[in-house]
Order: C-alpha cells, then sequence, then structure tokens
C-alpha cells in the first residue's frame, strides 16, 4: 500500500505544485509563491515567509523529478526580491505581503525599539537554495547589502547581551504559532530553540552567498557569528539532565548592588530553562550543531511513544505536557499536538544528518501513509492532523510544506534529493 501512496503523491505534488504560483499583483511587482492551491480559503494569495523558503525546496524537487529545471526560478527569485523591495532602511523585512499591503506590526524606529517580530531568518536560506540550484549567486549581488540588514537587525535587536541567545519580541507570527514557551509570556522574554535554530543556519547561508561572490574575509565573519550563536545555544539551552535543548525565559530583573534583598546572593545565571517538551527541541539536529552524544540522547526523545512519537510522525507537543490538545484553530494555527507536514520533515532531516536512518526511513514512510490516505480519501491534503489516527483537522487543499513528501519519498527511493541549505 506505500507504494501505491507514493505513486499517488508523486503524481499529485508534481501536477499541483504549480498552483502555489502567482503573477505579479498590487504591491507584488514580481511573481511569487503562496502556499496553497488558489481555491483555499486562507493562504490563496499572500506570500508568507518561512512557507516561501520550504516552496523552493519542493519546487526544487518537482524541477528534478520532472527535468524541468528552471521552471520554477522567477517565482523563487520573484518571492525574495518582493521581500526585500519591502525591507526598510533600518532591516525591517515584513512577515507576510498580499497585494493590497505588508503585514508588519511594528516600529521601526530604533529608539522606540520594535514592537513586534518581523520575516523569520530564512530568507538567505531560500537565496543559497536557488544559488546552489543555479551553480551562481551573482543574481543576487545587488541585493546583498539589503538582506545585510536584514541580518544586522537580527543581530541588533534581537539577541539578548547577557546570554547571546536570540529571543522573539511577541508571541506574534513566530511560525509555531502557540508554542508554550512563547505564546502569552511577556514581551522579548524567550530565547527559543526554534528561532536559535533558525538564525545560525540562516547565518551560514549569508556566509555561503558572500563566497560565493568571492568575498572571502565577509563569508568567514558571518560564519564566525554563527558559530557563536551556537557556542551560546550550547551554553544555555542545552539541559544534561533531560538530555534536550530547550527554550529559556530571559525575563530575569537585573543585578543591582543596591538591592537590599538580593545584593547579598546576587544571582550568577543569566536565563531559565523552560522545560516544555515540544518538537522544536529537536531542531539543533536539523540545524547541525548539537554533538553526536547530544544526537544519541535526543534521538531516544524522537522515538518515545509516550511523548513524541505517534502513528503518523512526531507530535508538536509532547502527549504528557499539560498544554497538549488537538483542537482546529487558524491565526493562530494549533501546536499543541497534531502532525505537521514541516515538523515530520525537519525532524526527518535531523534524524538523517546524525546517522539515524532506521528512524528516518519509518518517519518518512509514516508520513507517506498519513498524506496517501488523506489525498485518496478526500482528494487533498490539509494543514495539520491527528497523530493517532491520521483524520485531517483543518484547512483542505493545504500544499506548501506538505508537499516536502516529495522529497521523502525521492529518499525512500534512493534517488537525488532537493534539500534545504
Amino acid at each position: 500500500m506505500t507504494e501505491h501512496w507514493m505513486r499517488l503523491l508523486q503524481d499529485h505534488i508534481r501536477e499541483h505544485a504549480v498552483q502555489m504560483t502567482r503573477e505579479p499583483s498590487g504591491i507584488l511587482s514580481h511573481p511569487y509563491t503562496v502556499p496553497s492551491s488558489p481555491d483555499s480559503p486562507y493562504y490563496s494569495d499572500a506570500l508568507w515567509d518561512w512557507d516561501s523558503w520550504f516552496i523552493s525546496v519542493v519546487l526544487g524537487q518537482v524541477e528534478l523529478e520532472t527535468d524541468q529545471r528552471g521552471r520554477f526560478g522567477e517565482y523563487e527569485e520573484g518571492t525574495i526580491r518582493n521581500f526585500l523591495d519591502h525591507t526598510d532602511e533600518d532591516g525591517v523585512m515584513p512577515v507576510l505581503l498580499k497585494p493590497d499591503g505588508p503585514f508588519l506590526h511594528a516600529d521601526p524606529s530604533r529608539a522606540a525599539g520594535f514592537s513586534e517580530n518581523m520575516h523569520k531568518p530564512v530568507l538567505a536560506q531560500q537565496a543559497a537554495l536557488l544559488a546552489r540550484r543555479r551553480g551562481s549567486a551573482e543574481w543576487l549581488r545587488g541585493d546583498i547589502p539589503a538582506l545585510q540588514r536584514f541580518l544586522e537587525r537580527y543581530l541588533e535587536s534581537h539577541i539578548h547581551a547577557e546570554t547571546g541567545l536570540a529571543y522573539w519580541q511577541t508571541d506574534f507570527a513566530i511560525g509555531v504559532d502557540n508554542d508554550p514557551s512563547v505564546y502569552y509570556r511577556p514581551a522579548r522574554s524567550t530565547a527559543s530553540i526554534y528561532l536559535n535554530s533558525l538564525l545560525y543556519r540562516e547565518l551560514l547561508a549569508f556566509g555561503s552567498l558572500l563566497e560565493d561572490l568571492d568575498e572571502v574575509r565577509e563569508a568567514n565573519r558571518w560564519r564566525g557569528r554563527a558559530q557563536d550563536l551556537a557556542d551560546s545555544v550550547n551554553e544555555h539551552l542545552w539541559d544534561e539532565r533531560d538530555g534536550t535543548f530547550y527554550s529559556a525565559d530571559l525575563a530575569l530583573r537585573p543585578i543591582d548592588p543596591e538591592d537590599w534583598l538580593h545584593r547579598g546572593a546576587p544571582r550568577s545565571w543569566s536565563s531559565v530553562l523552560l522545560r516544555v517538551d515540544n518538537w522544536s527541541s529537536f531542531l539543533p539536529l536539523w540545524a547541525g550543531f548539537a554533538s553526536q552524544e547530544q544526537a544519541d540522547r535526543m534521538r531516544e526523545r524522537v522515538i518515545d511513544r509516550r511523548t513524541f512519537r505517534a502513528n503518523y510522525g512526531v507530535r508538536t507537543l509532547s502527549r504528557l505536557e499539560k498544554q497538549y490538545n488537538l483542537r482546529a484553530s487558524n491565526n493562530p494555527s494549533n501546536w499543541l499536538g497534531p502532525i505537521w507536514g514541516v515538523s515530520n520533515y525537519l525532524v526527518f532531516r535531523g534524524l538523517l544528518k546524525y546517522g539515524f536512518a532506521d528512524d528516518a526511513r519509518e518517519l518518512a514512510q509514516d508520513t507517506v501513509r498519513l498524506f496517501g490516505r488523506d489525498l485518496e480519501t478526500t482528494g487533498s491534503l490539509h494543514e495539520f492532523y491527528n497523530p493517532d489516527n491520521g483524520e485531517p483537522i483543518m484547512t483542505r487543499n493545504f500544499q506548501n510544506w506538505n508537499f516536502l513528501v516529495l522529497n521523502m519519498i525521492a529518499w525512500l527511493e534512493g534517488r537525488p534529493v532537493v534539500a534545504e541549505f
């Protein structure tokens, strides 16, 4: 049956991937990509930040398998340019763009600081992926200053001085919408393992782009920044007791030598671990900065049926967490346990990176079963699923990172695989 579903999914994705492309419209002066088919009620015309990155990974695989290399390049490049076109002089880039305007709840004034989050740190990764497929980053040379301003804005306005960790401004538009490590917590208080993993790869990707453009000294400087971040993550977010990475609480009162209550024993710690078991803790495997010993311990957590591992993949929140629930919700979408295509995929990639091929194979096969059964039963894919019985929870015709199952199938069959940077 798995082979039947593999063929079904391959044919469907190769045929329907083009439905995620859009022509220039309104403020979007370049062709671009969207997460869903035109008839989806939520995502049919908007250009989203990390969604478009994964769409590029899928489109590269479709090009490879249909022998149509370059077919989608203008839409992927256009996506990148649309975001850069709407990046201001301070490096603030919107999370979302629609033809009628950007969606950014932020104050770009350096004096006032930022009130909300901006585009997640994945644009350099998307550009590096496209540059690798094209064999050159020359097409991006003129936009490097704008991309650099974006990354410098992260390093200047999203880094906690005491720990060196990246933090979210608020719980708005963080991607994994209602992650309890961030959701409803105070502003600028969470050093998210998810955010820090993305930023680490983003800094490396920018270094790769610079090297492709013969800026080797600058490339190494940005790679050094990536290593500094990885060192901070390992120092502050690794929990030796539990054998995993967590996010951390940064909302500690400053040390005041005049404070009568604390001055006799001021704190010696700069953060407190938020021991919330969610799938983001496995992202250091995907990012590649975990040690093999750390990976060995995290692998045991990935496959634990009491907590994360379910019939159809990896729960987005451990079943043992108090916040665990599988209810339908949209904006914020529900990441409190349902199966998502992107979390299955990134955990799959992390397992492969550290040599856990058997576990990766089982996860890929379960993802094929999940999506194959849904496609055969309903004629479409959905945004997220019940981890135990595989029933879709909401959003018919959601495509986006669900189509990454095509890349997983290619790996299962021993064929060439397009992967993110």
